[in-house]
């Protein structure tokens, strides 16, 4: 595995998360994936909404296909080898209280995505990997999951033990590695945009 750095002094779990492509085809159990998604339901939100909801299957159970199959592709070819595969859905409307009316959740995505930080990074801590994926069949997981329409489908989560690189196809082989970031220079800046 290549080596990753930090700049300034991290913890090493937030090093040593990635997103490797081969998986053991190993099965999950079911504590050690509700403890992921656990993780994910303590994250931070505005005003407390929570608006992050998740599917989920586990390899082998009943649901594993028809998650499967709502991945795009290049996705399924080698995400069917994970061990848990779960839908990150976010709410996009706030209800109403008091008798006042609903109104949109402007940060919705936002607070969806630190769920998934949550999940991934607690799956890293179990000895997982946590791979986020925007290539999902969008137009059909409404229907086919029965999920109401005013959640949006943020991303797939696909989580598993490391396998055989050997085992993806050729042109991924080379791209299982840990990439390395941006500087903190190239990305943070005092006061202005620099």
């Amino acid at each position: 595995m290549t080596a990753r750095t930090p700049d300034h002094p991290v913890d090493e779990l937030f090093v040593n998360r990635w997103s490797p492509r081969a998986f053991d085809r190993s099965e999950m159990p079911e504590a050690d994936l509700k403890t992921i998604l656990e993780a994910a339901r303590w994250a931070p939100s505005a005003f407390n909404i929570q608006p992050w909801r998740f599917v989920y299957a586990r390899r082998g159970d009943a649901n594993w296909q028809t998650l499967v199959d709502l991945l795009n592709p290049f996705n399924r070819d080698w995400g069917q080898h994970a061990s848990a595969l779960v839908y990150l859905f976010s709410d996009t409307e706030v209800d109403g209280k008091d008798g006042k009316p609903g109104r949109p959740n402007g940060y919705h995505a936002f607070d969806a995505g630190s769920a998934w930080t949550h999940a991934a990074l607690q799956a890293t801590r179990l000895g997982y990997h946590a791979h986020g994926v925007a290539g999902i069949l969008k137009e059909e997981i409404h229907e086919r999951l029965g999920v109401p329409e005013r959640y949006h489908p943020q991303i797939a989560f696909i989580i598993g033990k490391r396998g055989d690189v050997s085992e993806l196809p050729e042109s991924l082989q080379a791209r299982e590695v840990p990439s390395s970031r941006m500087t903190l220079d190239e990305v943070a800046h005092a006061g202005a945009w620099a």
